[in-house]
């Protein structure tokens, strides 16, 4: 594997007595796209959470761009994003001035070319003068994804971001993440309940349920390892059985 952006071992996060994250461990290398699969629950949002320096966890260590995240968080922010479906940027401001707000915030230099750019690389150039608070949830998911652009990340965290986009759009923002990550060289973590984005998408799969791991590999690997015709028909069997020692019992 390529050079380590990311390396998280023997993290725990405990709220009270429910324990969200369970010993997880895991690696991502520069420039590749890594995908957290789970049922609602398993853990992704909690880890990612973690990532963003928003959740203290309760063990283990982060280590993002070789430093440890709980003393340089500020530092290792500034060099990584992030974008989710069911995140909205301020509603009473235009996109245009929501865009320069982030880019301010990450002392972009050239931050109206920079918005210009990626407003076209999206298609929405069109909506650069609309109130942020007016848009549909997919125009919305496109524009938080040029939020997630600004800064040139080298580390970008994206959660179901395409949730609330039609098929044709959905089919291109996949396209135009691979050409980012081929052209930047951009790492991900990305989590996604639809299995034709993660079959795309990401070179690596992580399976998890009850705050672990459970099976790790390419998405054709994790397949073929517990005998399924797809992703999609693994992850509905997890999903309702929840036992993931039978199931992998099972696949032996």
């Amino acid at each position: 594997m390529s050079e380590s952006i990311v390396e998280i071992k023997n993290l725990r996060k405990e709220f009270g007595e429910l324990v969200a994250i369970d010993d997880l461990s895991f690696n991502v290398g520069k420039g590749e796209i890594v995908g957290l699969l789970g049922a609602n629950g398993a853990g992704k949002t909690t880890a990612l959470s973690i990532l963003l320096g928003l959740i203290t966890p309760t063990s283990g260590t982060i280590r993002i761009f070789g430093r440890e995240l709980e003393h340089n968080r500020v530092e290792v922010l500034r060099r990584m994003n992030f974008s989710s479906a069911y995140t909205s940027l301020p509603s009473n401001l235009r996109v245009e001035e929501n865009l320069m707000v982030f880019a301010r915030l990450y002392s972009i230099s050239n931050a109206r070319q920079k918005i210009s750019e990626l407003l076209e690389l999206l298609e929405i150039s069109h909506l650069r003068k609309r109130v942020s608070g007016r848009l549909s949830s997919g125009e919305s998911a496109r524009v938080n994804l040029c939020k997630s652009l600004l800064n040139d990340p080298e580390l970008l965290l994206l959660d179901e971001p395409t949730a609330s986009l039609d098929p044709d759009i959905a089919d291109k923002v996949r396209k135009w993440l691979r050409q980012v990550q081929r052209e930047r060289g951009i790492g991900m973590i990305y989590t996604s309940h639809n299995m034709r984005d993660v079959e795309e998408i990401c070179d690596r799969v992580l399976f998890m349920q009850n705050g672990r791991i459970f099976a790790e590999g390419t998405p054709q690997s994790i397949v073929a390892q517990f005998h399924e015709k797809s992703l999609e028909s693994l992850f509905i069997r997890v999903a309702r059985s929840g036992d993931v020692e039978v199931i992998g019992e099972e696949a032996k």
